[in-house]
């Protein structure tokens, strides 16, 4: 059970996440182009650049810089989220034993304060989707549901590391399941934002670029 949670699965996981992930894409094209031919006709390319950008920027857009206390959790939250795993120390190892390569990584003690900076955002952003009225009344149960599948591996990596909670054989085996878990719902539910920000970010642009006005 322990080879295969973090042999084979793991690379089930990402084989289903990349699979997953170009499937939505060219499906969701694919019907773009059925229901909006006139997008295609007018495509704004500057205009669709320039609103990926200004949103993947801090305070870049009109809508960060009006909730500036937001921006800063949310950008805490998402840059810990994407960072964190690609250079910690235990994944590039994992990764040279299994296929010889890799690249640097992080000092430990800057990936369990980046991990700790993680779960403190998260923590603060479902305190507001549960406390703000506007984003309470359109919460529903998956959404509590995605945001323990997100926040899971990052604590049971944390607890691994600092051999807290259960050994660290189980807690191990429990941070590589909880991030298979992730990976495989990526594609398939709301966490597909990872992918169709930049394709709803450049269709907006696109549109209002064409519309002589800005989304940011």
């Amino acid at each position: 059970m322990y080879a295969f949670v973090n042999g084979p699965l793991i690379w089930i996981a990402f084989a289903v996440l990349v699979l997953g992930s170009l499937w939505q894409i060219v499906s969701l094209r694919r019907m773009s182009k059925r229901t909006d031919k006139v997008f295609y006709d007018h495509y704004n390319a500057g205009g669709a650049a320039a609103s990926v950008w200004a949103w993947m920027m801090p305070y870049g857009s009109r809508g960060w810089r009006e909730h500036p206390g937001l921006t800063f959790v949310t950008f805490i939250f998402h840059v810990c989220l994407i960072v964190t795993p690609l250079f910690a120390l235990g994944h590039i190892t994992t990764l040279q034993f299994n296929r010889n390569f890799g690249w640097p990584t992080l000092p430990d003690r800057v990936i369990t304060i980046m991990t700790l900076l993680f779960l403190a955002s998260a923590l603060v952003l479902l305190i507001r989707r549960l406390a703000v009225p506007e984003v309470r009344i359109v919460t529903e149960a998956k959404d509590i549901v995605l945001w323990v599948i997100v926040v899971l591996p990052f604590l049971t990596g944390y607890l691994s590391a600092n051999n807290m909670l259960f050994s660290p054989d189980l807690m191990l085996m429990l941070h590589v399941l909880t991030g298979c878990l992730m990976l495989l719902c990526i594609p398939f539910t709301k966490l597909a934002h990872v992918f169709l920000f930049f394709m709803t970010r450049a269709f907006i642009g696109s549109e209002f670029a064409r519309r002589g006005t800005k989304t940011w």
